[in-house]
């Protein structure tokens, strides 16, 4: 068995040896000669696209991010100017960045906690111990559509261990394991439903260069997220089969008692929050009905909403404090690390897909023969299964940025016109991580907390991938031909 000091030396020996060869790759992949007929920026594309791959796979995601984006410099057929506008220019970085602070507002207060406590303690709740848990779990699923995973799993963990604690649940128990897997599981499902304050659904979009329609989005997420909740609670009676009795009479309500009264900042907060969902919701609702008021203010784009309300968190003062500090939400709220692989994504699938690189036409032409004819449900069962199984390995936002710029490269040379229902499920099942610890922060925390084990999320996590996939490509697939717009 290695030993600490061993290991530190392996990694040390693996870092010295791969960020060189990823770095070359980079900045010097487009001076490999090619048989093919690629330009040198193409080639150029390539090797940034592999090398940094490479490195969020192993290395990390932070400053290979930033090499994205340097090395894009150096592209012949790219402006500098043009590849800050596709990365920190974008109007999605900016709009993720003023979401975050939004959401940061909320998780500064209670107001989380409270919905979450009014599901579980409620006349419906107090009939027996399913009843308890499916509200639970519940509550989670809605929070979690307008919440951003990891702000929320923190936020709900403690409400869990309470219960555990209430209920006298021990070590090792299926239901304490039930508990935990229900929480991650749930945040989980509830971060591709939508595409508010979760990344995965809008870097495929952009991936495709498809514009984010949220009231279609949600139209297609929605189900098929309460399809695989619903899958969840089943796993977890028929197969976990844990014993609940001790779930039948507690008194949650001991934990509600604990919070205090609700204030005035809570409300004001929910309120701001609530009218910048309403600005990214009504224009779609009004599309067909008054097209002038949906230009009037579709035209302000998704990133306008969010900023209002930072405005309004920043200037309505509580007791002569702001409800939050702009400096405070951005080195807190804000998960910068996350946000510097959107925008280097951002600005590598521009490059993929741009018509000056050329890779576009090159795969097009490449593929069109061998995809002519092939059935579409091939192609859909393909990136469902590769897009599930890869966001269950490693990062979802790799899997997003590499499984939607593929798709959106493959499709482009076909004649079919359904990609934006294959991009819809590509956003949607890259949220989809419950089998292993590296495919989302909260379920390597679910993982290693003392009531569950790594083992017990394998297994089941892998149980709910197998039949969410069923469920996206035989459901998910039809329902999002019926409300996507063709391209």
């Amino acid at each position: 068995m290695k030993t600490e000091k061993t290991k530190l030396k392996d990694n040390i020996v693996f870092r010295s040896i791969i960020i060189p060869i990823c770095i070359c790759l980079c900045f010097f992949f487009k001076y490999i000669p090619n048989s093919a007929g690629l330009s040198e920026s193409a080639m150029g594309v390539i090797g940034i696209f592999i090398g940094v791959l490479i490195l969020w796979l192993t290395i990390g995601i932070c400053w290979p991010s930033l090499l994205c984006i340097f090395s894009l410099f150096f592209i012949k057929d790219l402006s500098v100017k043009q590849v800050f506008e596709n990365s920190f220019g974008n109007e999605i970085f900016i709009f993720l960045i003023f979401t975050f602070a939004c959401t940061y507002a909320l998780s500064k207060t209670l107001i989380i906690k409270r919905i979450a406590l009014w599901f579980v303690t409620n006349k419906l709740a107090k009939k027996g111990g399913w009843w308890l848990v499916i509200l639970f779990f519940s509550s989670v699923l809605f929070l979690g559509m307008f919440i951003s995973p990891t702000v929320l799993f923190v936020v709900c963990l403690p409400i869990i261990k309470k219960i555990i604690e209430i209920a006298n649940i021990q070590k090792g128990e299926k239901v304490g394991k039930m508990l935990l897997l229900g929480l991650g599981f749930s945040v989980s499902i509830s971060s591709g439903m939508t595409p508010i304050a979760h990344v995965f659904p809008i870097i495929a979009m952009n991936m495709a260069h498809l514009k984010i329609s949220y009231v279609e989005y949600m139209g297609f997420g929605i189900p098929i997220g309460i399809l695989c909740f619903i899958a969840m609670i089943l796993i977890f009676k028929f197969i976990l089969r844990p014993d609940i009795s001790k779930l039948r009479n507690i008194n949650v309500s001991i934990v509600k008692a604990e919070m205090p009264k609700i204030t005035k900042k809570e409300i004001i907060c929910l309120s701001i929050f609530c009218l910048v969902i309403l600005l990214w919701i009504i224009p779609s609702l009004f599309k067909e009905v008054s097209p002038s008021f949906y230009n009037a203010i579709n035209r302000y784009g998704t990133a306008m909403p969010p900023i209002a309300g930072t405005i309004l968190l920043c200037i309505i003062r509580i007791e002569k404090k702001p409800l939050i500090e702009i400096n405070d939400a951005f080195k807190n709220g804000v998960p910068w690390a996350s946000l510097l692989m959107c925008a280097s994504t951002l600005a590598l699938g521009n490059a993929l897909l741009s018509d000056a690189i050329g890779l576009k036409l090159f795969i097009q032409t490449s593929l069109s023969k061998s995809l002519v004819g092939l059935n579409i449900w091939v192609l859909v069962t393909v990136f469902a299964i590769w897009t599930m199984l890869q966001t269950n390995l490693s990062s979802n936002m790799i899997t997003a940025t590499l499984v939607a710029s593929v798709a959106a490269a493959i499709i482009s040379s076909t004649e079919i016109k359904n990609l934006t229902a294959i991009i819809w499920i590509i956003g949607l099942a890259s949220a989809f991580a419950f089998s292993t610890p590296p495919s989302m922060p909260h379920i390597a925390i679910v993982a290693g907390d003392d009531y569950c084990d790594t083992k017990t999320v394998l297994i089941y996590g892998s149980i709910l991938m197998l039949i969410s996939t069923v469920i996206i490509i035989g459901i998910g697939y039809p329902l999002a031909l019926c409300l996507a717009i063709t391209i």
